[in-house]
């Protein structure tokens, strides 16, 4: 688990994906050093000058370049929270916590990957595949949403690794849900999903029938971001886990998941 640390961020890009989406870019200060994030930790952000918004806010890291320090992350706006994130400026400042959580395992050098991603849960595959890549892995990406103008960054992946599309109204690729893809026929050497709780268990239930390992990276809610709160406590066969600390990722034979 990389180190986590405070810090302030200058968002340096925003770039709007869609009405719901947006990418910031974020230069990380010097002050940060030489951190080390994992595919599948996030950042909690403190929301200023939002009234209503008490908590941080957690956010799936996207990518990562730890030469240049820039961050990247994707926000779906889900409340007044994330809204007012989504319509910052460049040049403003992010009272950041993070790198946090756990991240998802990178296999050995020739090992092949299946990364499923549904709506927001694309975000945590952009870093994953590149690190797996670089370590000599092939990985597959399966990006499933409920239309075609909903799928997220396919061009930026199919950059990394080939890209399956499931639209729900077949706009895109494979009419029907991510869980039904023929992506997930293969038997991969590992199968890492972030989205929403039924695409994921979908997406289990497949890998498990084709031996394949799977790991998820839950969206449980939670408010701290530390451990403390247990609001995002998960059911696991070691006993009640938070996501936030002992997760967000985890692999599907340890959650009380019915496969």
């Amino acid at each position: 688990m990389g180190k986590k640390q405070i810090f302030e961020a200058t968002i340096t890009a925003n770039r709007p994906l869609s009405e719901r989406y947006s990418m910031l870019t974020l230069q990380l200060p010097d002050t940060v050093g030489d951190i080390e994030v994992l595919p599948g930790q996030f950042v909690e952000i403190r929301v200023a000058d939002s009234p209503s918004t008490y908590l941080r806010r957690p956010i799936s890291i996207c990518d990562y370049d730890s030469e240049t320090r820039v961050m990247t992350l994707l926000i779906r706006r889900a409340g007044e929270g994330t809204d007012h994130l989504c319509n910052l400026p460049c040049g403003s400042k992010l009272d950041t916590v993070g790198p946090l959580g756990n991240g998802f395992s990178i296999p050995a050098p020739g090992s092949t990957a299946l990364l499923a991603g549904g709506g927001i849960g694309v975000a945590p595959l952009m870093l994953l595949g590149k690190k797996m890549k670089d370590n000599g892995v092939t990985p597959r990406f399966l990006l499933g949403a409920r239309t075609a103008s909903e799928i997220l960054l396919a061009e930026e992946f199919a950059a990394i690794g080939e890209v399956s599309v499931s639209t729900d109204d077949g706009s895109a690729g494979e009419k029907g849900y991510a869980a039904d893809n023929s992506a997930l026929d293969s038997r991969y050497d590992l199968v890492c999903t972030c989205g929403p709780k039924p695409m994921m268990v979908g997406i289990a239930r497949k890998a498990r029938r084709n031996g394949s390992p799977c790991e998820v990276s839950l969206e449980n809610l939670m408010a701290c971001g530390l451990g403390a709160c247990l609001c995002c406590v998960e059911p696991t066969l070691k006993g009640n886990l938070r996501a936030c600390v002992e997760g967000p990722v985890f692999n599907t034979e340890m959650l009380l998941w019915e496969l």
